[in-house]
């Protein structure tokens, strides 16, 4: 896959352009980019397929950088991503909707195409875009192939021969349905099954330009169809490669600057204090010797990362590209506790007139969700949000009531309620806090379990977010066995030497 910059204009362009855009504003240096990219399409330029505009979007991940990600492991971020992330892939980028380089986007490709259509309908017809276009599919028809099919290679070689279809174009004996028609097929060939059905569809195409955009458009979702293939081919070789980099290159930075582990040294530490003084979650102290200690010490010290202020304390540096996956994970955490508390106190106040009423705790989960899904934002206004859970809640629930035969809610039982769901945006509510304190068992002890044993139980009051829990307690789970390939000669020092000094003092 091949992304190139639009070329940059002359100097006199540029400085034309300039001078409209300080007079005019951004519509009529648009309308110039209009006019400039017909002339400049009519001079015989590439597709526009070949072109972006010049402000720099998100750069595509193309399957070149994913390959070479494989070999050297060069690109130690997309690596790391590839690795820990395992939903990810690669997506086109589009410009946003109103945008000028959309705008700009949307001309350059009206432009060329009606150039095209008009190259065709001239008497004789003119191929030199089509040429063009045929070229630019053909390489990328070669870049499906691997190396050993040498036979596709030939196929493809003979029938899309620049040199002889320009000449066929010359001599008038040139039949581009014919070249369309090779191409499809070669498209169906190295397409993914999710994709015949796009080719069904070329297939019904007759005319000549409307058929030539319908084939880039299925061609880039080719490229990115192989781009995911080759990330998940990719994922198993890069996890040894990405653990042996990542520690080098932080042992060389660590060797410049002998300081670099002193947050981590603090976290551990402080999480060392923590469970030796026998505050730990759901379980009792280790003992300063323990041979679970060291394991013990660091599993609560990725446990403490989900509860870690961010703005008043300095993460570790072992985790800084992680930091805004922990973050992440830290926030959906803390609104499952709260959806999962609100429906606790409902369904211990309500009884059961509602227990086990098919689709009614989903309902009520949507319904808290949608509330609650800003409340990580500065506009979140708590009293509010939850003042507008307890009503909507209630009026779902005094429905169910009703449906179902039971008495409605007494104006005392209702305002009990609503003020105990309000009640629950506290940190410091006592249901609340038991919620928050199973969740964070449930996450240790999956941590500690291994491959050879069961997952943990799920905690009493957690049903109705399990589903989101596992999710959220297998990425947790990924993002530490990855760090700790990564980091454990680091973590096994500094364990070492906090242990060491724990047992100097108890003597």
């Amino acid at each position: 896959m091949k992304w190139q910059k639009m070329p940059k204009e002359s100097d006199e362009s540029s400085k034309e352009e300039q001078n409209k855009i300080d007079k005019d504003g951004i519509e009529n240096a648009v309308e110039t980019s209009e006019e400039m990219i017909r002339k400049r399409i009519r001079r015989n330029t590439p597709s526009p397929h070949r072109l972006t505009p010049q402000s720099s979007p998100p750069r595509f991940v193309s399957a070149e950088e994913l390959m070479e990600t494989a070999k050297g492991v060069t690109n130690m971020a997309l690596a790391h991503e590839i690795v820990v992330n395992s939903a990810f892939q690669v997506k086109p980028y589009e410009p946003e909707e109103g945008s000028l380089e959309r705008q700009v986007k949307e001309i350059m490709h009206k432009a060329f195409w009606d150039c095209l259509e008009s190259q065709l309908h001239e008497d004789p017809p003119s191929y030199s875009h089509a040429v063009t276009l045929v070229g630019e599919i053909k390489e990328t028809l070669l870049s499906f192939l691997l190396p050993g099919q040498s036979r596709l290679r030939g196929q493809i070689e003979e029938a899309l021969d620049l040199s002889l279809i320009q000449q066929e174009a010359e001599n008038r004996a040139l039949d581009i349905s014919k070249v369309a028609q090779f191409i499809i097929d070669m498209m169906g060939t190295f397409c993914a099954p999710c994709r015949d059905e796009d080719i069904k569809q070329l297939r019904k195409i007759t005319d000549i330009v409307p058929l030539f955009k319908s084939i880039f458009a299925v061609l880039d979702k080719m490229k990115i169809d192989m781009a995911n293939f080759a990330v998940s081919s990719l994922r198993p070789h890069l996890l040894q490669q990405s653990v042996e980099y990542e520690r080098k290159k932080f042992q060389e930075f660590l060797e410049k600057q002998p300081n670099a582990l002193d947050f981590t040294k603090k976290w551990l530490q402080d999480t060392a204090d923590y469970v030796t003084g026998g505050a730990t979650e759901g379980g009792a102290a280790c003992t300063p010797n323990s041979a679970q200690l060291p394991l013990t010490i660091h599993n609560h010290a990725f446990l403490r990362l989900l509860k870690w202020d961010h703005d008043a304390e300095s993460f570790p540096e072992t985790l800084h590209m992680d930091q805004a996956r922990f973050l992440e994970m830290q926030q959906e955490l803390e609104q499952l506790a709260l959806v999962a508390s609100v429906l606790l106190i409902v369904y211990n106040s309500t009884g059961e007139a509602i227990s086990g009423l098919p689709g009614l705790m989903e309902r009520l989960k949507k319904t808290i969700k949608i509330l609650l899904a800003e409340m990580h934002t500065l506009s979140f206004k708590a009293d509010e949000t939850f003042a507008a859970v307890a009503e909507k809640l209630c009026v779902e629930l005094s429905g169910c009531l009703s449906q179902h035969g039971f008495s409605p809610f007494s104006s005392d039982r209702e305002n009990t309620l609503k003020g105990q769901i309000v009640a629950a945006k506290s940190a410091d509510n006592p249901i609340r806090k038991v919620i928050d304190s199973r969740i964070q068992t449930y996450l240790l002890g999956f941590l500690e379990s291994s491959a050879h044993r069961s997952a943990p139980a799920l905690p009493g009051g957690l049903t109705p977010i399990s589903k989101e829990l596992e999710e959220i307690a297998v990425k947790l789970g990924r993002l530490v066995t990855f760090n700790k390939l990564v980091y454990s000669p680091f973590y096994h020092k500094v364990l070492q030497d906090i242990l060491k000094q724990g047992e100097s003092l108890d003597v």
